[in-house]
C-alpha cells in the first residue's frame, strides 16, 4: 500500500538492518525527557476500548482528542514532548518497526535487529513497537516462516525487556493476499498483542473495471473482518483502521451517471489500482468539496462520500473520502462486532488551524470513532 506521507519506508532492495537502526536513532540521550520523571515510565495496562493514532510529525498531536487515544504509533521523527505528553494523558507511544523479510530469514538478523529495536525503545522510553511491514511474501516461502518468527521473537523480547509494552502488526484490509502479502495471518495474530487492520487503500488492486471507487468501501471493509475472524483470530485482536484521507481521481470520461473512467495503471498484478489518483487529506478535501462543481454526493452502495471538480485545464475530477458519517458506520460494526478498537491513518490529515469551521469539522472526526 502506497500510506500518505509515509516515512522511512523500506523496499525490498535496500535499507540493510544495522542502517536501519541508525537511521531511526534520532534524538536519545538516555537522560529521561520529560519534567516529572514518572513520566518516563512505560504504560502499563490496557483500556477497554482501543484508540490507535499514527502520528508522522510535525505538532499537529496538540490538538488531537486525547481523551480517547491509547496508543501513538510515531512514524515521524521522534519528538520527546509528545512522548511526554502522551504519558500525561496514559497513551502509549510506540516505535515504528520495518525490516526486509528477505534479512531476517537468518535468525541472527531478526535477532540483532530486535535487540536494536529493544534497545532504542529503552533509550527514547517508548513503549513497544508497530511493525509495519507491508512487503510481498509468497504463502510457505521461507520468508512467510521468517515474518511469523520475527513477530513472535519481537513480542517476546519487548514482554520481556519493557514490562507492560505492546507489540503490533498492520495488516492490509483482508487476509486473502492483498497486494500479494500472502502472510500467516493466524500465526502472527497469536504471537503479538494485537493486528492493526488497514481498512483503507482497499482499491489498490483492481480486477474488474477501471473506474474511481470508494477507498474503503463499507461491505468490503466489513467483509474482511469476517474473514479474518474466519481464520479463527479473536475480535479482540483485531483493531479497525479507517482513513482520514482519500483519492482524488482524474478523469478519462466522466458520465452523467458520476462514473469515473481511469487509466489502467496496474500493481501487483492487478490491471487497475488507486495509483491513479492522488491521496489528499481530509482537511484539504473540506476547503475544496464545498466549492466543487458537484458538492457532497453519497453512494449507498458503497455508503461513501464523493465529489466532482473540474480542473484549471479543463479536467474532471471525482474524489471518494471517508467522513464522519462513512466513519460512524465502521466504528458502530466495530463495537458491534466486539473489535479491541479503532485507529486512522493518519491523525495529521485533519484541519488543525483552529478556525470555527476547521474545529467543528476535526471534532465530528474525532467524535465517529466512537460511536
Amino acid at each position: 500500500m502506497r500510506r500518505l506521507l509515509r516515512a522511512g519506508a523500506c523496499t525490498s532492495r535496500g535499507c540493510p538492518v544495522l542502517l536501519l537502526a541508525l537511521l531511526r536513532l534520532g534524538w536519545s540521550s538516555g537522560a529521561c525527557p520529560c519534567r516529572e520523571p514518572a513520566l518516563c515510565r512505560p504504560i502499563a495496562g490496557a483500556r477497554e476500548f482501543e484508540v490507535f493514532v499514527f502520528d508522522v510529525g510535525r505538532k499537529s498531536w496538540k490538538f488531537y482528542d486525547w481523551s480517547q487515544i491509547t496508543t501513538v504509533a510515531a512514524f515521524g521523527k521522534y519528538d520527546p514532548e509528545l512522548l511526554c505528553y502522551a504519558h500525561s494523558k496514559g497513551a502509549r507511544v510506540v516505535l515504528k518497526g520495518d525490516v526486509p523479510v528477505k534479512e531476517i530469514i537468518d535468525s541472527a538478523n531478526r535477532t540483532a535487529w530486535i535487540a536494536q529495536q529493544v534497545d532504542l525503545a529503552k533509550k527514547q522510553y517508548m513503549d513497544g513497537i508497530n511493525i509495519d511491514i507491508e512487503q510481498e511474501v509468497r504463502e510457505m516461502s521461507p520468508e512467510y516462516y521468517a515474518l511469523t518468527a520475527l513477530v513472535k521473537e519481537t513480542t517476546d523480547a519487548f514482554h520481556r525487556e519493557i514490562p507492560g509494552s505492546q507489540v503490533t502488526f498492520d495488516v492490509a484490509w483482508s487476509p486473502a493476499c492483498i497486494d500479494k502479502r500472502c502472510y500467516n495471518y493466524s500465526g502472527i495474530a497469536d504471537a503479538c498483542d494485537f493486528l492493526f487492520v488497514m481498512s483503507y487503500d482497499e482499491q489498490s488492486q483492481v480486477w474488474t473495471g477501471c473506474i474511481a471507487r470508494a477507498n474503503a468501501p463499507y461491505s468490503q471493509t466489513l467483509d474482511g473482518y469476517d474473514d479474518y475472524i474466519n481464520m479463527s483470530i479473536e475480535p479482540k485482536k483485531l483493531v479497525m483502521g479507517v482513513p482520514w484521507y482519500g483519492y482524488d481521481y482524474r478523469c478519462l470520461d466522466l458520465s452523467k451517471d458520476h462514473v469515473c473512467s481511469l487509466p489502467n495503471i496496474p500493481f501487483r498484478g492487478a490491471p487497475c489500482s488507486d495509483a491513479a489518483g492522488r491521496q489528499v487529506t481530509y482537511g484539504t478535501i473540506m476547503k475544496q468539496v464545498n466549492s466543487s462543481i458537484s458538492g457532497s454526493l453519497w453512494d449507498e452502495e458503497q455508503k461513501a462520500p464523493y465529489y466532482e471538480y473540474k480542473d484549471s485545464l479543463g479536467h474532471f475530477h471525482q474524489v471518494w473520502y471517508d467522513n464522519p458519517e462513512s466513519i460512524s458506520l465502521k466504528a458502530a460494526f466495530a463495537k458491534k462486532r466486539g473489535l479491541r478498537g479503532i485507529g486512522m491513518w493518519n491523525g495529521n490529515c485533519l484541519d488543525y488551524s483552529r478556525s470555527s469551521v476547521a474545529e467543528q469539522q476535526t471534532e465530528a472526526m474525532w467524535r465517529a470513532l466512537r460511536p
